[in-house]
């Protein structure tokens, strides 16, 4: 049975437009059934009153050619995070001694303001090390998996999470930046401080109350401090990882060697991008394996399926479902809905991502989708997520170990589906019953 069709935990089934309510208690149980009646009643959905003040509106795009359409125009759809730069760019404190500001903002205001720092960004800081040149891990990788599957026992039961999805991300994402394989523990910590929005957020725009705020703060508290001592230590015996790259390059877009608060923003993003997002692909993967009689032994049958597996469980599976992050800088028009300027828009990727219009079969997983990777998991344009190739780097070779090294896998007991609050799709507990092979 599908984890959607059992895991609804008591919240009523959407059956009109008046029932959708895609950020309320308990909604991530029943996103796609809200998805589907979005697509059909409303794939421009009016929020009144719901902008960034009360008097300006919100609006959820689902359907895939307007979300696409926004993503690769970041002049005409303002990034919200832009309007912020701004605002802290015209206030009189410095930024790294604002309140509640953290060090990916205060180094975004310097290092990529524009579409065009964004750019060089990507190319010269992080490209090399998690986009397309994150193939320089696959040994690393390769060695990681290989380690957590050696634990994994013989046969048996295991929580895949805890013992797989969890951990592997956090152990690349540590050994890629140059953090001590020790302090793991504490870096996750920390990691799940700064994705409090994301999971306690109230509505569409992930609010934390004031205490909230202070409480994601709080847990934040030492690891600026860490991550400073860490590139002074690097700047002065450089090591074969990111944060010793950062201390010795110089930024071509501006022609200078990067600052230590600069450098403290660039790991802040590494880490805040870093986890979760390979942890709930990978969870959802299993599962979908799980759900499909017979696509376990296909996938060991013929190895060249796995890279359209990993791209269709992206898109059935986006482990962030979406996000508010556009302003309108003009009137617009989506279908016949009359957009506002100065409006937000939430971007529903994985809508979009099951869009009839745009995917055949959306719900079905097809092993021979033709461009199966036009998904909008990673988003898509300038501002796609610049971790988008270590990420299917570390799916991919997982499930080519997993696959190699396993000789079945089933769910086990106990397994309640339950999704996590917020906008990120994953079960924090998955329990498999795994047999290793001869």
């Amino acid at each position: 049975m599908s984890v959607f069709e059992d895991s609804s935990a008591g919240v009523p089934h959407p059956h009109k437009l008046k029932d959708v309510d895609l950020f309320g208690p308990g909604a991530e149980e029943l996103w796609y059934d809200a998805y589907a009646i979005l697509h059909r009643e409303a794939p421009v959905h009016h929020l009144p009153g719901e902008g960034l003040t009360p008097e300006t509106d919100a609006f959820i795009l689902s359907r895939y050619e307007d979300i696409n359409r926004v993503v690769k125009d970041p002049i005409r759809y303002t990034p919200i995070t832009s309007l912020m730069l701004e605002q802290m760019a015209a206030a009189r404190t410095p930024p790294e001694n604002m309140d509640y500001i953290n060090m990916m903002m205060v180094s975004m205001l310097t290092l990529r303001p524009t579409v065009e720092l964004w750019r060089a960004h990507r190319k010269e800081l992080t490209d090399p090390w998690v986009g397309p040149g994150a193939e320089r891990h696959r040994g690393m990788i390769t060695r990681r998996v290989d380690a957590l599957i050696d634990n994994l026992p013989g046969a048996g039961a295991v929580d895949f999470v805890q013992a797989f999805a969890r951990p592997l991300p956090q152990q690349v994402m540590a050994e890629v930046l140059g953090f001590p394989e020790s302090d793991i523990p504490q870096l996750a910590a920390w990691g799940k401080a700064q994705v409090m929005p994301f999971v306690y957020g109230e509505g569409h725009l992930n609010r934390l109350t004031d205490e909230q705020l202070a409480s994601q703060f709080t847990q934040l508290d030492g690891f600026k401090e860490y991550v400073q001592d860490i590139v002074r230590s690097k700047r002065q015996s450089p090591a074969d990882d990111m944060i010793s790259f950062l201390t010795q390059v110089t930024y071509s877009a501006l022609n200078r060697k990067l600052t230590d608060l600069e450098i403290n923003g660039i790991v802040y993003a590494m880490v805040l991008g870093g986890l979760e997002t390979t942890q709930y692909a990978l969870e959802q993967q299993a599962q979908l394996i799980c759900d499909r009689p017979g696509l376990f032994q296909a996938l060991q049958a013929d190895p060249a399926l796995l890279r359209t597996f990993i791209e269709e469980s992206l898109r059935l599976r986006a482990p962030t479902q979406g996000l508010s992050t556009r302003l309108t800088s003009q009137d617009e028009q989506f279908g016949e809905v009359d957009v506002p300027k100065g409006s937000v828009l939430h971007l529903r990727w994985a809508a979009a991502n099951v869009d009839p219009e745009e995917f055949e079969c959306p719900m079905d997983l097809q092993l021979d989708r033709k461009a199966a990777s036009r998904h909008l998991s990673f988003s898509a344009g300038p501002r796609v997520c610049p971790g988008a190739g270590i990420s299917r780097l570390e799916q991919q070779i997982a499930w080519t170990r997993l696959l190699e090294r396993l000789q079945s896998m089933r769910y086990g007991s106990d397994n309640t589906f339950l999704h996590q609050p917020g906008i990120m799709l994953g079960t924090l507990q998955l329990n498999l019953e795994l047999v290793k092979a001869a």
